[in-house]
């Protein structure tokens, strides 16, 4: 059974948070109907700033075990981090790449206790 220590379930609202953030930005500037125009270019760096926010989420729960960094690379994070990235480049597919990367984490996770 994976642990979870009460450092990560603190960050379940900050995530939330941000999620609802990231969605009511992109809603307000990039929907249609909304009365507010925007300059192309600044519409155009709205397209990046979910992956920009998930990269700097995630980079750290991947490279760091709490105050200490994650010396191998040997570790069921990063090993996962790889497979999202051929999943995702690979079949394109939303939805697949969610159930590949959650599927091989955990197995990973199980597997390298």
């Amino acid at each position: 059974m994976v642990r979870v220590s009460g450092e990560h379930l603190m960050s379940w609202p900050f995530l939330l948070l941000l999620a609802c953030i990231v969605f009511f930005n992109r809603y307000i500037f990039l929907e249609p109907r909304f009365p507010i125009k925007i300059p192309d270019w600044f519409e155009r760096a709205l397209h990046y700033s979910a992956p920009c926010i998930l990269s700097s989420i995630c980079i750290p729960i991947i490279l760091m075990d709490g105050e200490s960094y994650r010396h191998s690379m040997f570790n069921p994070y990063f090993i996962a981090t790889l497979i999202t990235i051929a999943s995702a480049y690979l079949f394109r597919h939303t939805l697949l790449t969610i159930f590949i990367s959650l599927s091989s984490f955990y197995i990973l996770v199980y597997l390298m206790q």
